[in-house]
């Protein structure tokens, strides 16, 4: 088999060979093949079922059944040898309806569902939610995610990133068209929990009640486990509750979405240390079957400079951002200096500016370029009037009696290191400076706190201190124990955390029911392919991306109201319309080809198709050139381009964008359907006029033959 092709796609070229001419000879071996093929392509297009694979195996058997002829032996040892290796890529196909290599043209997975670490349907909700389908929409996302609100208003968006409309002109708002369907529904008592399955009797513990311990709860329950989450703050969600502001992340929307997932009888114990107020033991008493580790990286890694330990005020931004949002807003120094540049940076020293700080400066080692924070993130600090301090390394805090005056600094430059390729910071000899401040947050990075993990003797760390784990199954090295979230991969993100902790939940369910676990992450599943949304080329090109409307300046700068204020509700339909739905077309560019090297029309202006040489994209010039031949449609696998006649017009549409519309002809004797004229034009140039006779006038090909007849014209053979 070669390397990195579908297995899937495999079978059935090698299937298409045992019923081809030098294939088996056998007539039952060659029908067995034909039965087994048709189920293969059914499972490479989505359209098979949970029996297919069983069936498969049952003709296999059949092969030697009869003559015992040597080849159908050897065709039922590859099919037995290919289905021994690869079963989970067949059953994944089956289940997800996506093909994760791109083989299986039907099922290639869109850019932003395989980017999403909870993979989420993303065509099939900005569908919806185009069409004003809120709760709908809602409903999708929860199967992959229960936070779509919290993930609608900090996500990272990495679908975004692979937003194939970003080739065109910019990504569709994917986050921030998601937050206004969960605000709606919620606002609608549209948001709604699944129905969940009778409880089975066992019951896991899940240590961390953030978005990793929570997801991995969240679906538990829904699959009937009795489910314990510990938690040692006094409030839900981790570091989405101490870690993220509320002029980001309003509390209330964290309370809503945990709540949804108490309604499911999911117990939160809060203020309760694992290790300390409850034990291994002590659960495993009451009848745990099962736990999942998900304990967040709450610790700050310390400057290692010197004065750090010194000063009351010289903290650290984890420890800050966490007392802040617990209730303590005592303002922390008139002069901060924030060291750091990633999102936590940004948010200390967005904080420090709603708490009466009078100056906040950030100072990075690097270049603006080269900040971890969100772009966005760092465009609104600066509006608020922080000011970012480039290529400057901090060596010390500087102060008398507790009192903190400045921080000293050198300035950097970029140099290549021996051994990389990557630019890295150089401090200057003689370009020191002195920053003054009176507070000194530290914001370069958190680890996993292990105290009170001493129980779990069993699992292993690794160097970096997170937990090593199997990653297809988020399995430890303990029986029966689960990890996922910043506890296994270091501070990352909410939606890493969030898929992590569902994919945990699979595996301890498999876990306790005896079930094998996989030996791949498994594939993002499409739930259902939505109609396409009709609108005309030039509505398609000309609709752009909203900006987000703002929070007043003189609020932002003194309170903790939310700071981005969301999109209305006509601008979310608009930009969930601009969705390209590569649910649908997976950007092959057969048609493109087609149209340009076969029919020489080049009619189809689609550059954003080419990754590798991009040209511009304008759906428009295609109504100007196109010939309506319907040779685009006819070569598209997954009828992403497709012809319709309705309402007298005959138009081309690219999953639902109206590239050309003609009007129809009609034949002037019978009254049949006729190609576009521009279409007769392109074939009579092709092939030299038929008939003198017609001319002047519109008629099919039969009416011709007939009317040549009568009147005993000869017409000239077609060359």
């Amino acid at each position: 088999m070669a390397e990195n092709t579908c297995p899937v796609r495999e079978t059935i070229i090698y299937l298409s060979g045992c019923i081809g001419p030098e294939g088996l000879t056998d007539p039952r071996g060659r029908r067995i093949s034909e039965q087994i093929l048709h189920m293969a392509e059914e499972i490479s297009e989505g359209a098979a079922g949970p029996d297919h694979l069983a069936a498969i195996d049952s003709l296999i058997e059949e092969y030697a059944y009869d003559r015992n002829l040597g080849q159908n032996l050897e065709t039922a040892g590859v099919l037995k040898q290919i289905l021994k290796t690869h079963r989970e890529v067949f059953i994944s196909h089956i289940e997800s309806k996506n093909c994760p290599s791109h083989d299986c043209g039907k099922l290639a997975p869109s850019p932003c569902q395989m980017a999403c670490p909870a993979g989420i349907d993303v065509p099939t909700y900005l569908s919806l939610i185009a069409e004003g389908k809120d709760a709908q929409a809602i409903e999708v996302i929860r199967r992959d995610n229960p936070f779509p609100w919290v993930c609608g208003l900090v996500c990272t968006r990495p679908c975004e990133m692979m937003c194939v409309r970003g080739r065109i002109d910019t990504p569709v708002s994917i986050k921030f068209v998601k937050a206004f369907a969960a605000e709606r529904a919620m606002s609608q008592r549209a948001y709604e929990n699944p129905e969940k399955k009778e409880a089975n009797g066992k019951k896991v513990c899940v240590i961390g009640a953030g978005p990793g311990g929570l997801s991995a709860a969240y679906y538990l329950a829904l699959m009937g486990y009795q489910v314990k989450v510990i938690e040692a703050l006094p409030v839900p969600g981790g570091m989405i509750m101490v870690g993220i502001p509320r002029y980001r992340l309003p509390r209330e929307v964290i309370d809503r979405e945990v709540g949804m997932i108490e309604d499911l009888g999911v117990e939160i114990c809060y203020n309760t240390r694992f290790g300390e107020d409850v034990t291994y033991e002590e659960l495993k008493n009451e009848g745990t079957d099962a736990f999942f580790i998900a304990i967040g990286a709450h610790k700050a890694w310390d400057l290692g400079i010197a004065g750090e330990k010194e000063f009351s005020r010289a903290i650290d931004a984890v420890t800050f951002l966490k007392d802040v949002a617990l209730g303590d807003r005592h303002l922390p120094g008139k002069q901060v200096v924030v060291i750091g540049g990633g999102n936590v940076a940004i948010d200390a020293a967005r904080t420090c500016l709603r708490l009466g700080a009078q100056k906040v400066s950030i100072a990075y080692r690097r270049t603006r370029t080269q900040m971890p924070a969100d772009i966005e993130e760092v465009e609104q600090a600066e509006e608020e009037g922080v000011e970012f301090l480039f290529l400057t390394i901090p060596k010390s805090i500087s102060g008398e009696n507790d009192t903190i005056t400045g921080l000293e600094c050198i300035k950097a430059e970029l140099v290549k290191q021996k051994g990389s390729d990557r630019l890295s910071p150089a401090p200057i000899p003689g370009k020191d400076f002195t920053v003054h401040a009176d507070c000194v947050i530290s914001a370069i990075g958190q680890y996993v706190d292990d105290s009170g993990m001493k129980a779990f003797e069993k699992i292993n760390w690794t160097k970096r201190g997170t937990i090593e784990v199997n990653h297809a199954s988020m399995e430890t090295g303990m029986p029966g124990v689960f990890a996922a979230g910043d506890a296994v991969s270091g501070p990352a993100t909410v939606i890493e955390a969030i898929g992590g902790g569902k994919r945990a939940a699979e595996a301890i369910d498999r876990y306790l029911n005896g079930i094998p676990q996989p030996r791949m992450p498994k594939i993002p599943v499409r739930y259902n392919i939505e109609p396409v949304m009709e609108m005309s080329a030039a509505r398609k090109m000309t609709l752009k991306r909203p900006s987000m409307p703002m929070l007043n300046m003189d609020r932002r700068r003194t309170m903790f109201q939310q700071a981005e204020l969301g999109y209305d509700e006509e601008a979310v339909r608009r930009e969930a319309g601009r969705c390209l739905r590569c649910d649908i077309c997976r950007r092959c560019g057969k048609c493109v080809e087609i149209c340009r090297d076969k029919m020489g029309i080049d009619a189809l202006q689609m550059g954003y198709l080419d990754f590798d040489h991009p040209v511009e994209t304008d759906f428009r010039t295609t109504s100007e050139r196109c010939i309506t031949c319907g040779a685009c449609a006819a070569n598209c696998e997954n009828h992403a381009l497709v012809i319709e006649e309705k309402q007298g017009q005959r138009m081309l549409k690219l999953c639902g964008t109206i590239l050309n519309s003609q009007e129809i002809q009609y034949c002037e004797e019978c009254n049949a359907i006729l190609p576009s004229a521009e279409y007769m034009q392109f074939i009579s140039r092709k092939t030299g006029n038929m008939t003198q006779i017609t001319q002047d006038r519109l008629l099919c090909n039969e009416c011709q033959r007939k009317l040549s007849a009568k009147i005993n014209v000869t017409t000239r053979p077609i060359p």
